[in-house]
């Protein structure tokens, strides 16, 4: 196993290498920088997402590109006339952009080796500040979400199983087509309608992960106060994806329940239960329970931006979202890099996982 492990970690570099480059050369393609904004900003012009949307956002009327053109600007970047040459270039300089893109790359690379990220563009923070000030409402939602999403999905799969065909498999199938064709969004605003003073109760909270004067609360109430504002969010996010992993339950354990060492430990007159929990369960379970790992990470990065959206909850999906429309480079890039590290490293402890769930499993002899 440790000839395995060292394996792995020798790929993560040009692995994560491979996935910045990508990334670098096609936010660098990308119009609209930060040099743009800035000048947008000097302009006059409204940069905000909204704008954006709206076809604005720092862009040229026609009538304004025509008036650039006949004034013979050579600026490569758009809305910079009648701007002097040396405050362009002092933008530049701030924001790093009187460099070579390789140069730049290269450096934010070695950076990044030392985990040394920088400073927003736009926030006048750390980078690892901020993430860190954002990571417990992330590490909320994909922690408790990714937990009841097994809870639920892993007993109920395995009765429908046990019970196919019954009229609990199809009613239960029902559901599970609802949950999987729903949107969580979807849910999220018909639970804020339901129990958030929409329309009918007001039970709730809006806004937030904790309450206002949650600091002078005792220990229970503290943990109160933070389930019952992560209670409609959990339950959005836990309603929009246990059905997939329900059926993959389900179909792992039919697969093998026909297999023939079933029939075989049947026959030898072992117990129904015995059979299905201490045979069946741990092979059907092995590609559900070591998926954990990877479904956090999935939760936790790319399954909560609308969610932390509806429910007004500052954290990394909400983040990742505003820089990418700010162009906050700094902020883009670093977590792009964190959360890929991250995600090589979880697909590894997967990997390991399957040693745990069965002990057969041999990774040695397997090339990488």
């Amino acid at each position: 196993m440790g000839s395995y492990i060292l394996r792995r970690f020798l790929l993560f570099f040009p692995t994560l290498l491979g996935v910045m480059v990508i990334n670098f050369l096609i936010i660098q393609a990308a119009p609209g920088g930060p040099v743009e904004q800035a000048i947008a900003q000097i302009q006059g012009h409204e940069v905000d997402a909204s704008a954006r949307v709206g076809g604005d956002g720092g862009e040229l009327s026609s009538s304004q590109q025509i008036r650039q053109r006949s004034e013979g600007s050579t600026s490569k970047y758009r809305g910079a006339q009648g701007l002097d040459p040396e405050l362009i270039a002092e933008l530049e300089r701030m924001y790093g952009f009187d460099k070579p893109a390789h140069e730049r790359f290269y450096q934010m690379m070695v950076r990044y080796l030392q985990f040394d990220f920088g400073e927003s563009f736009y926030r006048d923070q750390t980078v690892v500040d901020i993430v860190i000030d954002k990571m417990p409402v992330s590490i909320s939602l994909g922690l408790w979400t990714t937990l009841l999403v097994y809870l639920i999905s892993i007993p109920l799969g395995v009765t429908k199983a046990v019970r196919d065909g019954s009229k609990f498999d199809v009613w239960t199938s029902g559901v599970i087509v609802i949950g999987n064709a729903v949107p969580g969004f979807m849910f999220a605003i018909f639970l804020i309608v339901l129990f958030a003073g929409g329309s009918y109760f007001d039970i709730f909270p809006l806004r937030g992960l904790t309450s206002p004067e949650w600091d002078q609360f005792g220990l229970f109430h503290k943990l109160t106060d933070y389930f019952w504002h992560l209670a409609l969010p959990i339950a959005s996010m836990v309603i929009g994806g246990f059905a997939g992993l329900t059926l993959l339950t389900k179909n792992s354990f039919l697969d093998e329940i026909n297999k023939q060492y079933v029939m075989t430990a049947r026959a030898k007159g072992l117990e129904e239960r015995r059979v299905l929990y201490g045979h069946v369960f741990r092979n059907a379970m092995l590609i559900v329970i070591a998926g954990f790992p990877s479904a956090f990470v999935n939760i936790l990065f790319t399954g909560s931006l609308l969610t932390e959206i509806i429910f007004s909850l500052d954290g990394l999906g909400l983040l990742g979202y505003e820089a990418t429309v700010n162009r906050d480079y700094p902020i883009m890039f670093a977590t792009l890099y964190f959360f890929t590290l991250l995600g090589l490293v979880m697909q590894l402890v997967s990997d390991l996982t399957y040693t745990l769930v069965d002990p057969r499993i041999d990774f040695e002899s397997r090339e990488v």
